[in-house]
């Protein structure tokens, strides 16, 4: 993965078709997308339940480009290597999840994986002031994690402009996760955001055999951002 500032889409596929995985994941990547992402839920630290390893492991084969795993698991290191051998490509916990964030961080990059760190919305961006040079990507939850299909929370546009200071010239993605469409994803990319996590703003009007809906989604989507972000 090279690192670069452009817009880059992440479908979630918690808003696809879960009994056509395999097909949703080479679709949405033919149709465009620059990321697959995986959101892994535990029932424990969120309130809903949906992929374990063996899911990715049956995914990757049909992934092409990115896998971007985002894990709302707690606890989270005792799993970490059985999500790498899944074949994620980055791998994503919560400041909220574990007391050792730094310990899990250095783990993953210890796996050969790029590490990322989730904030949800009440957490504040000072949290990862200590691990930024453990990181590759900083997630800010624009919704509370847990489901797809949330109202967008415009308070974290504020801590997305503040987290671009914060990183400055290091190489750190700022995604942001809940609520993307065409109307919010300018706001989050002029204040710094360059991956856009987006479920069923992506999928809505689409389907494994009308795939060309995804790709007029993923270009709304990627259009609005990136007049956006030349003006960051």
């Amino acid at each position: 993965m090279t690192f670069d500032r452009s817009i880059k889409i992440a479908p979630s596929i918690l808003s696809a078709d879960f009994a056509n995985f395999g097909a949703e994941c080479r679709a949405i990547e033919d149709q465009g997308c620059d990321w697959v992402h995986v959101d892994v839920m535990d029932g424990h630290f969120v309130p809903n339940i949906t992929f374990g390893p063996q899911t990715c492991a049956a995914l990757r084969p049909h992934i092409k480009t990115v896998m971007d795993v985002h894990l709302m698991i707690s606890p989270t290191d005792q799993y970490l290597e059985a999500f790498a051998n899944a074949g994620a490509d980055i791998m994503t916990v919560h400041v909220e999840a574990g007391p050792h964030l730094d310990r899990s961080l250095q783990l993953i990059r210890s796996l050969g994986k790029k590490a990322g760190v989730a904030l949800n919305p009440s957490t504040p961006e000072a949290t990862i002031a200590y691990v930024l040079d453990r990181i590759d990507l900083v997630c800010v939850m624009t919704v509370n994690p847990g489901f797809g299909g949330q109202s967008f929370i415009k308070s974290q546009v504020e801590k997305v402009r503040r987290l671009r200071q914060m990183i400055g010239a290091r190489p750190i993605h700022i995604e942001i996760d809940g609520g993307v469409t065409p109307e919010t994803a300018p706001l989050v990319a002029a204040a710094g955001a360059d991956v856009l996590v987006a479920g069923s703003a992506v999928f809505k009007g689409g389907s494994v055999s009308n795939p060309a809906a995804y790709g007029q989604n993923i270009s709304a989507i990627r259009a609005a951002a990136s007049v956006a972000a030349t003006k960051c």
